[in-house]
């Protein structure tokens, strides 16, 4: 879009084409902003006509794998326009349903030929790809300079986690990650709680899943079949070393060896149960906790550990160190927007998988769980444990999530005999709000949607501090984690230095730390 700029000064004819006439090129993005802005400043005094059609100036957002996951994020951003749509097989049933759910858009195979074509088209992309390939696409998007919605785990190596983080915070760009749990009031009500002294100091986190759901712990399998002719299987594999196209093994089965979903076990691909779930299930006490970088994580499969694909079952132990954290005062005034706290060193242990069981969903017996006798509240407040949840241990009691967002609780402190909703318990009320609450939750359309809209309106205003799961936050969610897949694949212990990204006592997990991409695909 060009704004002309008329010079009022007088000019001689000759100077007149470039003096009296200025072109300012501004972006679609800074445009929506200023008519928000505009909006918001004239509020009163100003036809409600004219404040609608300020306040209701649309995001052009690109939308990269519209499978899955990719489409419900699509669809939580169809409030805006819809202009193009990208995912590597137009043959697949997400595709029939998109395109037709979006005639206007685009379609593209390959995301680069999008952001090349498009370019000044789009003001935000949405990233919901295999993991091995989150990063390659968010950068080539954000070195742009658009705003990126990104799903978890933010990437799939610790470098690539870093970069982005730096790259939004050098760009000032509008960020999210999609762990949809952040969204919840239960959620940030937990945080806000158990930082100002709930339980009182934490030394104990067990969090456990049900994943895998998928097969994990198999070889890689011999042969190749025909790459389907819908799928562009160069641009699938991206940045992984190339492989021979498998489909599935089983006739009519549309879970394939590796697409459209199973990709999540293999190590090229994905980053195994652990990837996929605790950026979800790790989320509250990582913020309630301010935990920061672990001095040791010590991963245990639980059944044989290739160079191929992920365990069927792990057990995983991360030791963080005493740390400090500033956090928000519940009523700010002049001079004290936040307060100090300190926190004791602190335990992380993660489950997942179980014993191999061929009969069961993921090839596991969901046996991994935390040991019986931290768990017999649990058992007596539902009757078992769940297959996922998360358990904090302090000083003054114990807080229970039965769910893998975190999104409802439970608390007992101690004297108290047994669990009690956090809704319900007394002791909540003397802990203030004071974290925003996240403010666009329709109804039936859950929180993933709430998540969206939050970075939506926050791209809109231009204001990257208004999403709760910035890259900032979540990219530091996503470093921890992804240690425990380190640890697994270098199968021994890590001693992690933070600052300098190296595991001090094994240099053998560097390529872990930060893959070697193929030739042709880089981080932008």
């Amino acid at each position: 879009m060009l704004l002309r700029v008329l010079n009022p000064s007088k000019k001689m004819p000759s100077q007149q084409t470039d003096e009296t006439t200025a072109l300012l090129r501004i972006s679609r993005r800074e445009f929506v902003k200023m008519s928000s802005l505009a909006a918001g400043a004239m509020a009163f005094g100003v036809p409600a006509l004219v404040r609608g059609q300020n306040l209701n100036s649309k995001l052009n957002i690109a939308c990269i794998g519209i499978g899955g996951k990719g489409k419900s994020d699509t669809d939580a951003c169809a409030g805006e326009n819809i202009v193009a749509l990208c995912d590597v097989d137009s043959g697949s049933a997400a595709y029939a349903t998109q395109t037709k759910k979006y005639p206007d858009a685009k379609f593209f195979k390959d995301f680069r030929q999008m952001l090349d074509q498009m370019d000044h088209e789009i003001d935000a992309v949405t990233v919901s790809t295999p993991d091995h390939m989150h990063a390659i696409v968010a950068s080539a998007a954000m070195k742009r300079n658009k705003a990126v919605f990104c799903q978890k785990p933010l990437t799939q190596t610790i470098y690539e986690a870093r970069y982005l983080r730096k790259m939004a915070e050098k760009r000032h760009l509008v960020t999210q990650m999609g762990n949809q749990g952040s969204a919840t009031d239960g959620l940030r009500r937990a945080v806000e709680t158990i930082q100002d002294g709930l339980i009182g100091q934490v030394h104990e986190v067990h969090v456990w899943t049900n994943r895998p759901i998928w097969p994990q712990a198999m070889d890689r399998p011999a042969g190749q079949d025909p790459v389907p002719a819908t799928l562009d299987w160069d641009v699938w594999i991206g940045p992984a070393p190339m492989r021979p196209y498998v489909g599935s093994h089983r006739p009519g089965d549309p879970d394939g060896v590796y697409e459209p979903f199973n990709w999540r076990g293999w190590q090229d691909f994905g980053t195994g149960a652990l990837g996929d779930m605790a950026c979800h299930t790790v989320n509250m006490p990582f913020r309630a906790l301010n935990l920061d970088y672990p001095t040791e994580i010590e991963a245990t499969p639980l059944s044989k550990m290739n160079t191929e694909s992920y365990p069927i079952g792990s057990k995983i132990r991360f030791a963080f160190p005493r740390r400090q954290a500033r956090i928000s005062v519940a009523h700010p005034h002049l001079f004290h927007h936040s307060r100090k706290i300190e926190h004791d060193a602190a335990t992380l242990w993660w489950y997942d998988g179980g014993h191999p069981d061929p009969t069961a969903r993921g090839g596991h017996d969901l046996s991994n769980k935390p040991p019986a006798e931290l768990t017999a509240d649990i058992v007596a407040l539902r009757g078992e444990v769940p297959e996922s949840g998360c358990l904090l241990i302090g000083d003054g009691g114990t807080v229970f999530s039965p769910d893998d967002y975190g999104s409802s609780f439970f608390v007992k402190l101690k004297g108290d005999e047994k669990y009690l909703h956090y809704t319900k318990h007394p002791a909540m009320a003397q802990y203030p709000e004071r974290i925003p609450r996240n403010r666009f939750g329709i109804k039936g359309k859950g929180s993933g949607f709430a998540h969206a809209q939050e970075w939506l309106v926050a791209v809109k205003e231009n204001k990257p501090e208004l999403c709760y799961s910035r890259f900032d936050i979540g990219a530091r969610l996503t470093e921890i984690m992804l240690l425990g897949c380190v640890s697994l694949r270098a199968g021994q212990k890590i001693e992690w230095d933070g600052p300098k990204m190296a595991a001090k006592n094994c240099p053998q997990a560097a390529p872990y730390i930060r893959r070697e991409d193929r030739s042709g695909w880089a981080l932008s």
